[in-house]
């Protein structure tokens, strides 16, 4: 608590003076806290001084509160560059980030719980900076933050406000952002070292070396290529379920399983479901092959009974046998691009019978984007729901070329995705079919316009080929470890 304090001073965060007529002064409170790292080990206790944030309004109090953060499919294709081109990804962050936020907004806290000035207890402080817990806290440190790093010559990438890049060539320097964590990499080892200097002269650091546990990630770096998984927090899934022991399944789903919203079976814990199922989804950052199973499961989180119980626990126990399976991304010498694949099935929830739009996009041979979601409009035909799959996976595919672009510092390359249904690539291609899809949404007419203006190649791909199956439906044993290894998640040892 008095570090926490000795920081906030030192950064000169609020002034003492009494408190304004039409003023509210806000609580504050301290919040303790565990760190640990990947092993589940003690790394330090925390104290942290919090701002009683919820009673600010919105218009009165503050006027924005978001801040970007990189998606983790940012992250991934991050990654999958850095451990292509050989290079090694290092771990910054940023000591009690928000506090160094500047606020626009005049706003007062009352003195923190026993660190009240004797004689002063009825005076309050004004803040000029932010405080843990404000609701604009986040966007004013991301703000200093962005200022910053512009000013230190990197340009902010504009499909990806979290991801800067800097220099050309032999120094090219990238650097990922996630609230108060920096993820550094490029070819200059140098350039990173000075990088890091820069920063320590703008803000307290921690630097903490090769990158090695991110969001709750396990990252693994050797010479052969970088790894990422989640077998702690796979553990830790496994005994909040209750099934530490329990005997594994070999896939997280039976062949041709379906569930329904309407079941005679009786009730079971709403919280609990949503809690289990919540953890699971997380777990899908890292864990492709699971992400239709968990996918399913979730649409029944309203009210779930004991068979919907009963399938989450069947991917937990495959989760048991696989605790320690994850994404590798090789180091290799030829050149990497994207590849996507597309598929859906047909009218597969039995409820609604709308479709499951399964994408997967690959950088190289590394997979570093994947989703498996229902589809929102009943299809009518099997080359319908293909064409709204390929219509989300153009998007998709779009975005990652433009960002994998700013990444290297070249133009956005054409992005090749493969389906499997002949129809939806000759309606992509030609406009004469659209004479029996008039009713399709002009939005699923979208990957039309991308192959007319090159941004994306659509080639036909056999049903044996189709990789993104795993992602659309049940599969039996042999076909799901077959495909799980193709697409790059192994044990990771």
């Amino acid at each position: 608590m008095d570090e926490e304090m000795a920081s906030i001073v030192a950064n000169k965060t609020w002034r003492l003076t009494e408190l304004p007529a039409g003023h509210k002064a806000i609580g504050l409170k301290w919040v303790y806290k565990l760190k640990r790292d990947a092993g589940g080990n003690v790394q330090k206790h925390k104290a942290r001084l919090v701002a009683k944030g919820f009673v600010q309004k919105q218009g009165v109090d503050f006027e924005e509160v978001f801040a970007p953060v990189a998606r983790l499919e940012s992250v991934r294709l991050l990654v999958a560059l850095a451990a292509h081109e050989g290079w090694r990804v290092h771990h910054m962050d940023v000591k009690s980030a928000f506090l160094n936020g500047d606020l626009k907004e005049e706003v007062y806290v009352t003195q923190p719980p026993g660190y009240a000035i004797d004689g002063e207890e009825h005076k309050v402080l004004r803040l000029d900076k932010a405080l843990y817990g404000l609701r604009q806290a986040p966007r004013a440190w991301n703000a200093k933050l962005d200022r910053c790093l512009l000013g230190l010559g990197f340009t902010r990438s504009p499909s990806e406000h979290a991801v800067y890049g800097r220099g050309r060539g032999t120094a090219r320097l990238l650097v990922g952002v996630y609230v108060d964590d920096l993820i550094i990499t490029g070819n200059n080892d140098d350039e990173i070292s000075r990088f890091k200097e820069e920063m320590q002269k703008q803000f307290r650091m921690s630097d903490l070396g090769l990158l090695r546990f991110y969001l709750g990630i396990e990252v693994k770096q050797t010479a052969n290529g970088i790894s990422l998984n989640q077998a702690a927090y796979a553990g830790k899934i496994i005994e909040k379920a209750g099934l530490v022991g329990c005997n594994p399944s070999h896939t997280p789903m039976e062949p041709h399983f379906k569930l329904s919203r309407v079941s005679s079976a009786p009730a079971t814990d709403e919280t609990a479901y949503r809690s289990v199922v919540g953890a699971l989804r997380y777990l899908v950052h890292t864990r492709p092959d699971i992400a239709y199973s968990v996918g399913y499961v979730s649409r029944f989180m309203e009210a779930p009974t004991t068979e919907h119980l009963a399938a989450v626990k069947l991917i937990i126990r495959y989760i048991a046998g696989t605790q320690h399976y994850g994404c590798f991304y090789a180091r290799r010498a030829d050149e990497a691009t994207l590849l996507g694949f597309s598929d859906s099935d047909m009218a597969g929830d039995v409820d609604t019978r709308k479709s499951t739009t399964g994408i997967l996009f690959f950088f190289g041979r590394s997979l570093i984007s994947w989703q498996s979601h229902k589809q929102r409009v009943v299809a009518l035909s099997t080359c319908e729901a293909e064409s709204i799959a390929a219509a989300t996976a153009a998007c998709q595919g779009v975005w990652l070329a433009r960002l994998l672009g700013d990444m290297k510092n070249t133009e956005a390359e054409q992005v090749r995705l493969k389906i499997d249904n002949k129809a939806a690539i000759s309606l992509s291609k030609n406009p004469v079919f659209h004479d029996r899809s008039k009713h399709n949404d002009t939005r699923f007419h979208f990957l039309r316009e991308c192959v007319e203006d090159g941004r994306v190649e659509v080639e036909f791909v056999g049903t044996n080929g189709q990789l993104a199956d795993i992602l659309t439906k049940a599969l039996g044993r042999t076909k799901f470890q077959e495909i799980r290894e193709e697409i790059g998640v192994v044990l990771i040892q």
